[in-house]
């Protein structure tokens, strides 16, 4: 059997990978421990690219509209500083909302406490009075309080001993996180500064090691997650403000406490898709019980109300029309992103599960539209989905209608 120079390169890479698999299999709890410490040591980069990615977004539109400013330095460093005011100034509206509304409500539970456990107190008199037999039972017990006084010493002896040295790793942690987080804050000003030179560089770089083909398809999905993860946060930041602002005018007009307050933490939680308002539906019921019990309920009620409204007409369109994903697969991408990531699945999947979506059904269409197509479908209905791929992946049209003459 002769065997061509094309041939013998498949057979050496699936021997490579065959081998490079066996030892990955084998060695698994290695290569997973190697992962994990690889990526502790990049995760304030990762982190800090997230953050730039999602900075960039209002950065843009800024830029877009400091068009007396020529230069693009000054552009650009004027377009940072903005768009760091800009959410300075949302983190401090969020703060002084929360804050004071919060100190009073502190403040009234203090108060609360003290009828509290007089209700409490009254309970186990009155308790006590209707049953003597509780009063003899607890006076016939024996309590040996130099042993209860030998194990409370040996106890809080044994607890200094893992206080202290808890507390100095606590210290220890806190420090590393702070410095985390400057560097990413750090390297996210880094990207958003050079991110024209540094988004060159990829190309070139891709560009070098891959075909030309290839080149371009990867350039083209790579555009089509930005574009998806950008309209994301855009939608979700909307969404949040928008029930956010129903909570506000819905509880003022319905004459409730709390209702700037409650309205913030929905908008804030809310930006955890889909299961998030429910964290500020807790605490806002907590704050309306200190109230009224009857007052808590009437505030789940609209909760409930508000919920379904935003869950089957905001959110569908507000976010899932922006990144062009039904609603089921919106509550899948949710799910499966919070059990195997928590709350950063939640938010990471939606976008993925839309990339991924826009992916398949652009090529369905293309495989749809080359030689096996029926023969029910119209010519114009082909030509669109060969030109809806070819402007997502950059593929040739006449590519498919060679293929289609040859069979």
């Amino acid at each position: 059997m002769n065997l061509n120079d094309e041939t013998v390169s498949k057979i050496k890479r699936l021997i490579v990978f065959t081998v490079v698999t066996v030892i990955l299999g084998v060695n698994w709890r290695l290569c997973l421990s190697v992962v994990l410490r690889a990526l502790s040591v990049v995760k304030p980069f990762i982190i800090g690219g997230c953050l730039a990615f999602v900075l960039n977004i209002p950065m843009k539109f800024i830029e877009s509209k400091l068009s007396f400013v020529k230069k693009p330095g000054p552009k650009r460093g004027l377009g940072i500083l903005i768009t760091l005011l800009l959410w300075l100034l949302i983190m401090m509206f969020v703060i002084l909302m929360v804050i004071p509304q919060l100190g009073v409500s502190l403040q009234s539970l203090r108060q609360s406490i003290p009828g509290f456990f007089n209700s409490v107190s009254e309970y186990i008199t009155r308790l006590i009075e209707e049953n003597p037999d509780l009063l003899e039972a607890f006076s016939d017990l024996k309590v040996d309080w130099n042993s209860i006084t030998s194990a409370a010493s040996s106890w809080i002896s044994g607890s200094l001993s893992v206080i202290i040295p808890g507390t100095v790793t606590a210290i220890a942690s806190i420090a590393s996180s702070v410095t985390n987080g400057v560097i990413t804050f750090i390297f996210a000003l880094y990207l958003l500064i050079g991110k024209e030179k540094l988004l060159i560089q990829g190309k070139s770089l891709l560009r070098a090691f891959t075909s030309e083909r290839r080149y371009l398809m990867t350039v083209s999905v790579l555009r089509l997650i930005g574009e998806k993860f950008s309209a994301f946060v855009t939608g979700q930041c909307l969404e949040a403000c928008i029930l956010g602002s129903m909570f506000v005018v819905t509880l003022s007009v319905a004459g409730m406490p709390y209702a700037m307050l409650i309205g913030v933490l929905v908008a804030v939680t809310a930006l955890i898709p889909v299961f998030g308002a429910f964290i500020g539906c807790v605490i806002g019921a907590f704050l309306m019980l200190m109230q009224s019990p009857v007052m808590a309920i009437v505030f789940i009620i609209i909760f409930l109300v508000i919920q379904q409204i935003e869950g089957n007409l905001i959110y569908p369109h507000v976010v899932g029309g922006r990144v062009d994903l039904p609603a089921i697969w919106v509550l899948v991408a949710v799910t499966t992103g919070g059990s195997l990531f928590g709350i950063i699945g939640m938010i990471a999947f939606i976008p993925a599960f839309s990339v991924l979506y826009a992916l398949l059904r652009s090529y369905v269409r293309l495989r749809n539209a080359g030689p096996r197509v029926d023969d029910d479908i119209e010519d114009t209905e082909i030509s669109a989905a060969i030109r809806d791929v070819s402007e997502r992946l950059k593929l040739d049209p006449e590519a498919w209608k060679e293929r289609k003459d040859s069979k």
